[in-house]
């Protein structure tokens, strides 16, 4: 069974910089899109970012011009987050779709100091 796996997520100052990292533990075909979400404590899920498998790109508003996704040839996703705010501070998870199935992972810390 494909499980995903996320990091790179950690403590940083405002204004500081991550790049989380999602991998795959097996090979998932024909991958429609892929995305990052992201929770803070009593808030709901939100979506951050998309990939689709033809390479276009889209962002939640409050993270445009700051956060890249990308992916490299091997799959792996990763979430560039630069100009960090206080209200980054979040669960981050990847989430992968096909037109068969979809899968989570169980996520990575990012925490945002002032």
């Amino acid at each position: 069974q494909v499980r995903l796996v996320e990091s790179g997520g950690g403590l940083v100052q405002a204004g500081g910089s991550l790049r989380l990292s999602c991998a795959a533990s097996g090979s998932i075909f024909s991958i429609n899109e892929m995305h990052w979400y992201r929770q803070a404590p009593g808030q709901q899920r939100e979506l951050v970012a998309t990939i689709t498998s033809g390479g276009t790109t889209n962002y939640a508003d409050s993270v445009k011009g700051r956060f890249t996704i990308s992916r490299d040839s091997a799959g792996t996703m990763y979430l560039q987050m630069n100009s960090l705010k206080l209200e980054d501070t979040a669960l981050y998870f990847c989430h992968i779709e096909n037109k068969w199935a979809q899968w989570w992972g169980r996520g990575t810390q990012v925490t945002v100091s002032s």
